[in-house]
């Protein structure tokens, strides 16, 4: 019947919208724990766990690694009192927790295991494992590539994600033990080729694994697919991304189904959760980042047949520093529009028969099967990390995009055209326009952890922790030892401590050598490069020799992607790099620049530690006898930083908003002269 003029038709139900979540977690377990309660009632339906860079890397708050890095990035969690801490007042239970964690995954589950338990004392413990729900990252390949926080080499790695996987099947079936992350893939540069066959590689490893390690029966290995999830990025291409993210339904179903013989298609299913695109959000008018985010939530939620299960956004302001709860807000507020204001979820998949995109996806996935042909070719993903492979065209690939952006082929509105602007009020007083990390957090956890070993019995923890090294000596599932360590009271940096007795550590390649440079420009670009060359060749001849300039990575600040950008324009315009990748102590950065009588040091950090480990460094230099040697930082700085950093006797200071390599290399040349009264 046709309703009478003037009123509405009944409108179609809506899906079930995705989980709505915002990336979360600083200074203290305490005031985390405030920040989630908050958000969750306003709306926000999970939680997604941000821990800072210690607590990922496997170090206690007293480690000498971790002076100036403790909550910055996230939540420090050294120890299962602040585990309790972290998750006080939230059943656990009725929960859907996210936790970015990757090197230090079984440990951090293990302690949230616990305290489910402990707020659940009437049930059993294996009763209330199986009520829990959510997600570990655990994805140690992309770290090697990207995101620095691996511990393990590739082999013990994947031991510890196997054993997890096998653990969680049986024991907390509701949860996702993996999250195949491709997120940090983009970030590094990746194109949505390498982002699909990467991310599908590192599946396979994990998978493979798996079946060999024999934990898991042939019945159970369905439920192991059926549990692997991911992690995407979605860029402001959007169309693009939708295309993408149609193409990864389509690999998942082929490869699960033809390699792995799964027959429920349930068990096929493609299940991701997204953070759209951090890379592209500028320091240069940053109000232009909410249209960004907008369009790239679009191409995760669009398309019904690949629609995320989960989305969290970044802020507007995360390019500026550590956005505030306000800003969260404004982040979740747009997913709540989207979903329940507007009709996008009451239609089917409003791409189905369009040739535009079939052609699209058909040329993603052709290209994907190629990359994912030639990775297996090598051995697979953990030998293509191993070569250098991946890491190698991930740094390419980024050099070819930022070689775009500083050519002008690539727009970024307001930073390489349409710069011209009014002033904002959203950052009129750019100290209150982010969120300042607590400066007391550092203290607070060194007292927690005294506190915590003082109260504990250390006979238990010191029988725990020699047991889960002998269980490491054999192929056991670690998961066990690591439940009894955490019930005991071992601390984080203890629990990686004992592995890394065992397991030894590991070094990634820094894929910088063999890269290909993204400056090759002609035209403009090119002629600017080429009289930056010039100065650096002339300059050196003034000195004596070829001009040296020494990448930085100090603390546990593992975004390499800066760092690498920087280091590779630097070879193309004339300079020697040393660069010797991530996790250095100001120590050995100044041992470094002495041993290699360099003529500037370089510090890339951005973690917010560089009030911390900059002064650290300059004072290294001072002691021995280099205090002339310039020093330039680049890195999330906010504008007020910045000036305390030159006052400090920093040369130069590089932020986002400074996107033109060749530039800054004219500006290392200008500051090199300067140190040495070159005129």
């Amino acid at each position: 019947m046709t309703p009478p003029p003037g009123t509405q038709p009944d409108r179609p139900a809506k899906d079930r919208p995705w989980v709505m979540r915002t990336y979360a977690g600083h200074s203290t377990a305490e005031a985390s724990n405030a920040l989630y309660r908050t958000n969750l009632a306003k709306g926000q339906t999970g939680l997604s766990v941000a821990f800072d860079l210690p607590t990922q890397t496997g170090y206690d708050p007293d480690s000498p690694l971790s002076r100036g890095e403790v909550g910055k990035v996230g939540v420090p969690v050294p120890h299962l009192g602040e585990m309790r801490k972290l998750f006080a007042d939230i059943p656990l239970t009725e929960m859907n927790t996210s936790m970015t964690i990757n090197a230090t995954a079984m440990w951090l589950l293990a302690m949230y295991q616990v305290v489910a338990e402990e707020q659940n004392p009437g049930l059993d413990p294996s009763e209330v494992a199986h009520q829990l729900a959510g997600t570990t990252q655990n994805d140690i390949i992309k770290e090697y590539l990207s995101r620095g926080t691996y511990v393990f080499g590739p082999e013990h790695s994947l031991r510890l994600i196997s054993d997890m996987i096998a653990y969680t099947v049986h024991e907390i079936p509701q949860w996702n033990p993996i999250n195949i992350c491709s997120y940090h893939l983009q970030e590094a540069g990746a194109t949505p080729v390498q982002e699909l066959a990467y991310a599908l590689c590192t599946a396979i490893a994990v998978l493979d694994q798996v079946k060999s390690s024999g934990q898991v029966s042939e019945d159970d290995f369905e439920k192991v697919v059926g549990r692997i999830s991911f992690f995407v990025n979605a860029g402001v291409r959007f169309i693009e991304e939708t295309c993408k993210m149609r193409a990864f339904v389509q690999l998942w179903d082929e490869i699960t189904r033809e390699r792995y013989g799964v027959t429920d298609p349930k068990m096929r299913r493609f299940r991701y959760g997204v953070q759209v695109n951090s890379l592209g959000l500028t320091e240069a008018q940053p109000e232009n980042n909410v249209q960004r985010i907008v369009l790239e939530m679009l191409g995760v939620t669009l398309s019904k047949n690949a629609r995320a299960r989960a989305v969290q956004l970044p802020a507007w302001n995360e390019a500026l520093g550590l956005p505030r709860p306000w800003d969260q807000q404004w982040s979740l507020r747009l997913q709540q529009v989207l979903a329940f204001e507007s009709d996008l979820l009451e239609y089917d998949d409003i791409f189905d028969g369009s040739h535009v995109i079939e052609a699209k996806v058909a040329e993603l996935v052709d290209g994907a099967k190629a990359e994912i042909d030639q990775v297996q070719a090598l051995g697979g993903a953990i030998a293509a990390v191993e070569s250098g492979y991946m890491k190698q065209n991930l740094v390419s690939a980024h050099a070819a995009r930022r070689g775009r952006i500083e050519s002008g082929e690539e727009i970024i509105v307001g930073v390489n055209k349409y710069d011209t602007t009014e002033p904002s009020p959203l950052t009129a007083n750019l100290d209150e326009a982010i969120m300042a990390a607590d400066p007391q957090a550092e203290q607070s956890a060194l007292e927690s952890v005294r506190a915590w070993k003082a109260e504990r019995d250390e006979a238990a923890v010191e029988a725990a922790l020699t047991a889960l090294a002998e269980a490491a000596k054999t192929d056991a599932n670690l998961m066990h030892a690591t439940l009894v360590a955490a019930r005991a009271g071992a601390t984080t940096g203890e629990w990686a401590g004992t592995l890394r007795e065992v397991f030894g550590e590991f070094r990634a390649p820094t894929g910088v050598s063999g890269a290909v440079g993204g400056a090759s420009q002609v035209g403009e670009a090119g002629a600017e490069l080429s009289a930056v060359r010039e100065q650096v060749r002339a300059t050196g001849e003034e000195l004596g020799g070829r001009l040296r300039l020494l990448v930085g990575k100090p603390g546990l600040d593992g975004h390499s992607n800066g760092a690498e950008q920087v280091a590779v324009r630097a070879r193309d315009a004339g300079f020697e790099v040393i660069y010797q990748g991530i996790r250095l102590t100001p120590d050995q950065i100044v041992a470094a620049a002495v041993a290699e009588d360099v003529h500037c040091v370089g510090l890339s950090i951005l973690s917010g530690s560089h009030m911390e480990l900059v002064p650290d460094v300059l004072a290294g230099l001072k002691a021995a006898g280099r205090e002339d040697l310039p020093v330039i930082v680049g890195g999330i700085i906010p504008e007020s930083d910045g000036k305390r950093l030159v006052d400090l006797g920093v040369a130069a200071v590089y932020t986002p908003k400074d996107f033109g390599l060749t530039e800054i290399m004219g500006g290392i040349v200008q500051v090199i002269r300067k140190a040495n009264d070159l005129d």
